[in-house]
């Protein structure tokens, strides 16, 4: 296949368990990148329509974040009233199917570019958290790390009008909720320095730490092909490591219902939902 081709497109479910099986029987080591649709099955909303479009507003920007107090009382807000889905939400097949292979030496590596630590949950540990962990929060100022969880309680107990505002949940622990319920809402500060608090996430428009993109492509260079689970791949983030695996002539397949930034580097494209596929193998070719 060129680089100018559609990849084969798989939308029959039966088909597409059949297509991974025989991807996997003659590539038995491979990379394997996910991305929001293996946590949808989860109850994780997730960001793009099936032409990689946004489904919702843009998320904050990482400058913007920074630079305005404004700004970080919106995320702070939201993420008040949408952490509670992610600190709830527990693993589900895909999950658990790619700890199961894990666990038979049947990955070169996982690398997620979810922030949702279902994986972990999961079991798997040969594992890079491309985007870093929601679960986590740094302070900008003085590098203290410390429990999303608790500052969950600190959110509440300064902002006790903010637990009723009508929300709805969006990715990865936002919430859409009216900006006129924003300019009172107080944000907590570093216990240790008072300095500025960020989730320890990956921000869109902020870089992914440079050792994480190194020791993905180490890997890479390793695996005998890479594996695309539910990302539109349309950030460059992951979509990165596509373009390499094409440029080492790598085979790539992706599971993914819209298209990706990657189509005309795939082999196949199986268009069915992660969770219906992982169903289906659970306990099969593990």
């Amino acid at each position: 296949m060129t680089l100018t081709e559609a990849p084969a497109l798989v939308d029959d479910l039966d088909a597409a368990v059949r297509a991974l099986d025989d991807f996997l029987e003659r590539h038995p080591q491979p990379l394997v990148l996910t991305g929001a649709g293996c946590s949808t099955d989860s109850g994780i909303p997730d960001y793009r329509d099936h032409d990689g479009g946004w489904k919702r507003r843009r998320p904050v920007q990482f400058a913007d974040f920074m630079a305005s107090a404004r700004m970080r009382r919106r995320y702070w807000a939201r993420s008040m009233r949408g952490y509670p889905v992610m600190a709830g939400a527990r693993p589900n097949a895909t999950h658990r199917w790619l700890a199961a292979r894990e666990e038979a030496d049947g990955l070169a590596l996982l690398v997620t570019q979810n922030v949702d630590g279902l994986h972990r949950r999961a079991g798997s540990r040969t594992l890079i958290d491309l985007h870093g962990s929601i679960h986590d929060v740094i302070c900008m100022e003085c590098g203290t790390r410390s429990d999303r969880q608790s500052l969950q309680q600190r959110l509440l107990e300064l902002n006790p009008d903010h637990a009723e505002v009508a929300a709805e949940i969006a990715p990865d622990g936002d919430a859409d909720i009216d900006d006129t319920a924003l300019e009172e809402f107080a944000l907590p500060d570093c216990e240790r320095c008072g300095g500025l608090l960020k989730p320890d996430v990956v921000f869109f428009g902020e870089s992914v730490p440079r050792d994480r993109v190194d020791r993905t492509r180490a890997v890479l260079s390793r695996a005998d092909g890479l594996l695309v689970l539910g990302s539109s791949l349309m950030v460059f983030s992951g979509f990165r490591f596509c373009r390499d695996a094409a440029a080492a002539g790598l085979p790539m397949l992706a599971v993914n219902l819209g298209r990706t930034r990657a189509d005309t580097m795939l082999e196949q494209r199986l268009a069915v939902p992660c969770g219906a596929l992982f169903e289906r193998l659970e306990g099969w070719g593990n």
